[in-house]
Protein backbone atom coordinates (compact mmCIF):
# COMPACT_ATOMS: atom_id res chain seq x y z
CA UNK A 1 0.00 0.00 0.00
CA UNK A 2 1.36 3.39 -0.94
CA UNK A 3 -1.13 5.85 0.48
CA UNK A 4 -4.05 5.90 2.88
CA UNK A 5 -6.09 9.08 3.09
CA UNK A 6 -8.40 9.90 5.97
CA UNK A 7 -10.74 12.88 6.17
CA UNK A 8 -11.72 14.53 9.46
CA UNK A 9 -11.75 17.98 11.05
CA UNK A 10 -8.60 19.41 12.65
CA UNK A 11 -9.98 18.69 16.13
CA UNK A 12 -10.93 15.15 15.16
CA UNK A 13 -7.51 14.57 13.59
CA UNK A 14 -5.98 14.71 17.07
CA UNK A 15 -7.65 11.35 17.69
CA UNK A 16 -5.16 9.88 15.20
CA UNK A 17 -2.06 11.20 17.01
CA UNK A 18 -1.68 8.14 19.22
CA UNK A 19 -2.32 5.27 16.81
CA UNK A 20 -0.61 6.86 13.79
CA UNK A 21 2.52 8.22 15.50
CA UNK A 22 3.58 5.32 17.68
CA UNK A 23 4.45 1.64 17.53
CA UNK A 24 3.96 -0.39 14.35
CA UNK A 25 2.33 2.30 12.19
CA UNK A 26 5.02 4.81 13.09
CA UNK A 27 7.76 2.34 12.10
CA UNK A 28 5.95 1.52 8.85
CA UNK A 29 5.85 5.22 7.97
CA UNK A 30 9.51 5.68 8.86
CA UNK A 31 10.45 2.74 6.62
CA UNK A 32 8.50 4.27 3.75
CA UNK A 33 6.19 1.25 3.58
CA UNK A 34 3.03 3.31 3.97
CA UNK A 35 1.95 6.94 3.59
CA UNK A 36 -0.90 8.27 5.72
CA UNK A 37 -2.37 11.69 4.97
CA UNK A 38 -5.06 13.42 7.03
CA UNK A 39 -7.40 15.98 5.45
CA UNK A 40 -9.60 18.52 7.22
CA UNK A 41 -13.00 18.60 5.52
CA UNK A 42 -13.56 22.16 6.77
CA UNK A 43 -10.73 23.33 4.52
CA UNK A 44 -13.01 22.58 1.56
CA UNK A 45 -16.19 24.22 2.85
CA UNK A 46 -17.21 27.23 0.75
CA UNK A 47 -19.77 28.75 3.10
CA UNK A 48 -18.92 31.77 5.24
CA UNK A 49 -18.51 29.93 8.54
CA UNK A 50 -16.80 26.80 7.12
CA UNK A 51 -19.70 24.62 8.22
CA UNK A 52 -19.69 21.02 7.09
CA UNK A 53 -23.08 20.00 8.51
CA UNK A 54 -26.74 21.01 8.29
CA UNK A 55 -30.16 19.85 9.49
CA UNK A 56 -31.65 16.72 7.96
CA UNK A 57 -34.54 17.12 5.56
CA UNK A 58 -37.79 15.60 6.63
CA UNK A 59 -37.21 14.06 10.00
CA UNK A 60 -35.39 13.73 13.29
CA UNK A 61 -32.81 15.44 15.42
CA UNK A 62 -29.12 15.58 14.64
CA UNK A 63 -26.96 17.06 11.92
CA UNK A 64 -25.86 15.63 8.57
CA UNK A 65 -22.53 16.23 6.81
CA UNK A 66 -23.18 18.20 3.62
CA UNK A 67 -22.21 17.19 0.09
CA UNK A 68 -20.01 19.99 -1.22
CA UNK A 69 -16.88 19.88 1.01
CA UNK A 70 -16.62 16.10 0.91
CA UNK A 71 -17.27 15.92 -2.83
CA UNK A 72 -14.65 18.59 -3.53
CA UNK A 73 -12.08 16.86 -1.31
CA UNK A 74 -12.57 13.46 -2.93
CA UNK A 75 -12.49 15.02 -6.41
CA UNK A 76 -9.18 16.69 -5.57
CA UNK A 77 -7.64 13.47 -4.25
CA UNK A 78 -8.84 11.42 -7.22
CA UNK A 79 -7.38 13.99 -9.61
CA UNK A 80 -3.96 13.41 -8.03
CA UNK A 81 -3.91 9.59 -8.14
CA UNK A 82 -6.09 6.53 -8.58
CA UNK A 83 -7.76 4.92 -5.58
CA UNK A 84 -8.73 1.29 -5.21
CA UNK A 85 -11.54 2.09 -2.76
CA UNK A 86 -13.28 5.12 -1.28
CA UNK A 87 -14.41 3.76 2.08
CA UNK A 88 -17.01 5.28 4.39
CA UNK A 89 -16.80 4.31 8.06
CA UNK A 90 -20.42 3.78 9.14
CA UNK A 91 -22.33 1.52 11.58
CA UNK A 92 -24.45 0.12 8.74
CA UNK A 93 -21.48 -0.93 6.59
CA UNK A 94 -20.21 -4.47 6.13
CA UNK A 95 -18.76 -5.90 9.33
CA UNK A 96 -14.97 -5.59 9.16
CA UNK A 97 -13.05 -8.87 9.43
CA UNK A 98 -9.63 -10.33 8.76
CA UNK A 99 -10.47 -11.29 5.21
CA UNK A 100 -11.32 -7.69 4.36
CA UNK A 101 -8.12 -6.50 6.06
CA UNK A 102 -6.11 -8.96 3.98
CA UNK A 103 -7.68 -7.71 0.77
CA UNK A 104 -7.25 -4.02 1.58
CA UNK A 105 -3.59 -4.56 2.49
CA UNK A 106 -2.89 -5.50 -1.14
CA UNK A 107 -4.27 -2.22 -2.48
CA UNK A 108 -2.12 0.74 -3.46
CA UNK A 109 -4.26 3.71 -2.42
CA UNK A 110 -7.35 3.91 -0.22
CA UNK A 111 -9.51 6.79 1.07
CA UNK A 112 -11.20 6.42 4.46
CA UNK A 113 -14.03 8.89 5.06
CA UNK A 114 -14.83 9.36 8.74
CA UNK A 115 -18.50 9.97 9.37
CA UNK A 116 -19.79 12.25 12.11
CA UNK A 117 -23.11 13.47 13.49
CA UNK A 118 -25.95 11.48 11.86
CA UNK A 119 -23.74 10.58 8.91
CA UNK A 120 -23.19 11.98 5.42
CA UNK A 121 -25.68 13.07 2.78
CA UNK A 122 -26.90 9.93 1.01
CA UNK A 123 -25.93 11.34 -2.39
CA UNK A 124 -22.26 11.03 -1.41
CA UNK A 125 -22.80 7.35 -0.71
CA UNK A 126 -24.52 6.91 -4.04
CA UNK A 127 -21.94 8.72 -6.19
CA UNK A 128 -18.57 8.57 -4.38
CA UNK A 129 -18.40 5.76 -1.86
CA UNK A 130 -17.31 2.38 -3.20
CA UNK A 131 -17.22 0.47 0.09
CA UNK A 132 -18.76 0.90 3.55
CA UNK A 133 -17.24 -0.60 6.69
CA UNK A 134 -18.44 -1.05 10.26
CA UNK A 135 -16.16 -2.19 13.08
CA UNK A 136 -19.08 -3.50 15.14
CA UNK A 137 -22.74 -3.22 15.97
CA UNK A 138 -22.46 -0.15 18.15
CA UNK A 139 -22.23 3.61 17.59
CA UNK A 140 -19.17 5.82 18.13
CA UNK A 141 -19.08 9.62 18.25
CA UNK A 142 -17.34 9.63 14.88
CA UNK A 143 -15.56 7.42 12.39
CA UNK A 144 -12.04 8.40 13.44
CA UNK A 145 -11.46 5.59 15.93
CA UNK A 146 -12.99 3.07 13.54
CA UNK A 147 -10.68 4.33 10.76
CA UNK A 148 -7.70 3.97 13.09
CA UNK A 149 -8.66 0.34 13.77
CA UNK A 150 -8.96 -0.43 10.07
CA UNK A 151 -5.67 1.32 9.32
CA UNK A 152 -3.79 -0.60 12.01
CA UNK A 153 -5.16 -3.94 10.84
CA UNK A 154 -4.17 -3.19 7.23
CA UNK A 155 -0.70 -1.74 7.86
CA UNK A 156 0.52 -4.64 9.99
CA UNK A 157 -0.13 -6.99 7.05
CA UNK A 158 2.11 -5.10 4.62
CA UNK A 159 5.34 -7.02 3.95
CA UNK A 160 8.25 -5.61 5.92
CA UNK A 161 6.16 -3.92 8.62
CA UNK A 162 6.39 -6.67 11.24
CA UNK A 163 9.77 -7.99 12.30
CA UNK A 164 8.65 -11.59 11.71
CA UNK A 165 6.95 -11.95 8.35
CA UNK A 166 5.08 -15.07 9.49
CA UNK A 167 3.66 -13.48 12.63
CA UNK A 168 0.57 -11.97 10.99
CA UNK A 169 -0.15 -15.22 9.17
CA UNK A 170 -0.60 -17.05 12.47
CA UNK A 171 -3.00 -14.51 13.97
CA UNK A 172 -6.55 -15.35 14.93
CA UNK A 173 -8.99 -15.46 11.98
CA UNK A 174 -6.29 -15.89 9.30
CA UNK A 175 -7.14 -19.56 8.80
CA UNK A 176 -10.78 -19.32 9.79
CA UNK A 177 -10.14 -20.12 13.45
CA UNK A 178 -9.00 -18.45 16.64
CA UNK A 179 -5.38 -18.87 17.65
CA UNK A 180 -4.48 -21.69 20.05
CA UNK A 181 -3.13 -20.98 23.56
CA UNK A 182 0.44 -19.66 23.68
CA UNK A 183 3.13 -20.13 26.35
CA UNK A 184 6.64 -18.86 27.02
CA UNK A 185 9.41 -19.24 29.61
CA UNK A 186 9.58 -20.34 32.37
CA UNK A 187 8.20 -23.82 31.75
CA UNK A 188 7.09 -24.00 35.38
CA UNK A 189 5.86 -20.93 37.25
CA UNK A 190 4.79 -21.66 40.83
CA UNK A 191 3.51 -25.05 39.74
CA UNK A 192 1.72 -23.75 36.65
CA UNK A 193 3.29 -25.84 33.91
CA UNK A 194 3.51 -25.54 30.15
CA UNK A 195 1.91 -28.57 28.44
CA UNK A 196 4.51 -31.29 27.97
CA UNK A 197 3.75 -31.63 24.27
CA UNK A 198 5.12 -28.12 23.63
CA UNK A 199 8.41 -29.09 25.27
CA UNK A 200 8.73 -32.41 23.44
CA UNK A 201 10.49 -31.16 20.34
CA UNK A 202 8.25 -33.30 18.17
CA UNK A 203 7.14 -30.72 15.60
CA UNK A 204 4.51 -32.93 13.98
CA UNK A 205 2.81 -33.67 17.30
CA UNK A 206 3.08 -30.03 18.36
CA UNK A 207 1.36 -28.82 15.19
CA UNK A 208 -1.39 -31.41 15.62
CA UNK A 209 -1.91 -30.27 19.23
CA UNK A 210 -2.02 -26.60 18.21
CA UNK A 211 -4.60 -27.31 15.53
CA UNK A 212 -6.76 -29.27 17.97
CA UNK A 213 -6.58 -26.49 20.54
CA UNK A 214 -7.39 -23.84 17.91
CA UNK A 215 -10.45 -25.82 16.84
CA UNK A 216 -11.48 -26.36 20.47
CA UNK A 217 -11.18 -22.66 21.33
CA UNK A 218 -13.01 -21.61 18.18
CA UNK A 219 -15.81 -24.07 18.84
CA UNK A 220 -16.22 -22.72 22.38
CA UNK A 221 -15.95 -19.00 21.61
CA UNK A 222 -16.85 -18.51 17.93
CA UNK A 223 -18.79 -21.58 16.80
CA UNK A 224 -20.14 -19.68 13.80
CA UNK A 225 -16.65 -19.47 12.31
CA UNK A 226 -16.41 -23.25 12.00
CA UNK A 227 -19.86 -23.44 10.47
CA UNK A 228 -18.81 -20.93 7.83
Amino acid sequence: MRGLRSSASAHQQKLFDGPFNHSIIKRAKEKGLVEIHLHDIRDYAKNKHKRVDDYAYGHGAGMVMIVQPIADLIDKLKAEREYDEVIFMTPDGILFNQGTANRLSTFRNVILLCGHYKGIDERLREHYITMEISVGDYVLSGGELAAAIVTDSIVRLIPGVLGDETSALSDSFQDGMLSPPVYTRPADYQGWKVPNILLSGDEKKIQKWLLEKAEERTRQRRPGMLEE
